[in-house]
């Protein structure tokens, strides 16, 4: 049975809550595959129309049809895509994101620091709704001029959230003028403050563009201690090949002691038929710990799916 600590920021009452929305947030198994939805806010278009990207994805429900045949992740999104599609999709476990900004104009112009929504919020969504509503996310850039706003924000949002027994994931990213945001010494810090501030997990970078990928899981370990009880799960980066992708989680978690991935671009540009073997194949490396031929095997098995139409006939299959 998967050992749960639960922070003591969950009241007593609220304990079997927070164990419940944990598990299914985690597949059972205290990793998470996070299926990244926000950046139809944060990107606009730019991820998801154009050359090399699949028609498909120009349709935001792409993203729902991703995260229901994905067996075990959880799509992370904002409120009102979750409140759009939600009940042709109500399988599937959602984190609901909580800030944003758009890549319009200078990032060091915009403060994102305070909530689109707040907890109450999405705890109200979430009785109305019957969702499977898991836990809330928030970006966190430290060292912008809005820092500190910034951490009141968090601090204050994972405490509410615990003490409605709802898990709280960061992203949380060094960035500002003359920070190398892929150094592993400096992503630790970021682990650090995570840490601080009570997350249960956070979606950090990683160094993608290294040469020696075993020896940068290997100095990942720097990340993954420093962040304690905090469990790490790093970006997906640029888009590449998905064998090579598979190969690099499977660093990250056995020899970097990461708790699994979050995947945007490189797995929503696809085709939902690719897009399925490719979620699958990361499943079984987080949930199942397989090895990576076993994965591979996964992705590359060109089995016909069936999915599921939001026409008249939903339910049925085709």
């Amino acid at each position: 049975m998967l050992e749960i600590k639960i922070p003591l920021s969950v009241p007593s009452n609220k304990k079997s809550v927070y164990r419940q929305n944990y598990l299914r947030l985690t597949n059972n198994s205290g990793k998470l595959l996070l299926i990244a939805g926000d950046q139809k806010l944060e990107h606009l278009n730019d991820d998801f129309f154009g050359r090399d990207i699949s028609k498909e994805d120009n349709n935001p429900e792409h993203l729902f049809k991703i995260a229901e045949a994905s067996n075990g992740g959880v799509l992370a999104t904002h409120l009102g895509l979750i409140s759009q599609y939600g009940a042709s999709y109500k399988n599937i476990p959602y984190i609901v994101k909580l800030n944003g900004r758009t890549n319009i104009g200078p990032n060091e112009e915009k403060n994102s620091a305070k909530c689109l929504w707040k907890v109450d919020d999405v705890l109200k969504f979430k009785n109305q709704s019957g969702l499977k509503i898991v836990g809330v996310g928030y970006t966190l850039y430290l060292g912008s001029k809005y820092e500190g706003k910034m951490l009141t924000a968090a601090a204050q949002l994972i405490f509410e959230a615990h003490q409605a027994g709802l898990p709280a994931i960061l992203w949380i990213y060094p960035r500002a003028n003359k920070v190398n945001e892929e150094n592993i010494h400096t992503i630790a810090g970021a682990a650090g403050v995570a840490a601080a501030l009570d997350a249960d997990f956070a979606k950090l970078k990683y160094p993608y563009s290294t040469k020696d990928i075993k020896k940068t899981a290997l100095n990942y370990l720097e990340v993954t201690q420093a962040a304690g009880r905090t469990k790490i799960i790093c970006v997906g980066g640029s888009k590449k090949s998905a064998p090579s992708i598979l190969e690099e989680l499977a660093n990250q978690i056995n020899l970097g002691g990461t708790s699994g991935l979050a995947m945007g671009r490189n797995l929503h540009q696809r085709s939902l038929e690719e897009a399925t073997r490719f979620s699958r194949a990361l499943g079984s490396i987080i949930f199942k710990n397989n090895d990576l031929k076993k994965a591979k095997d996964i992705y590359n098995n060109r089995t016909p799916l069936k999915t599921k139409t939001t026409s008249k006939l939903l339910g049925m299959f085709w």
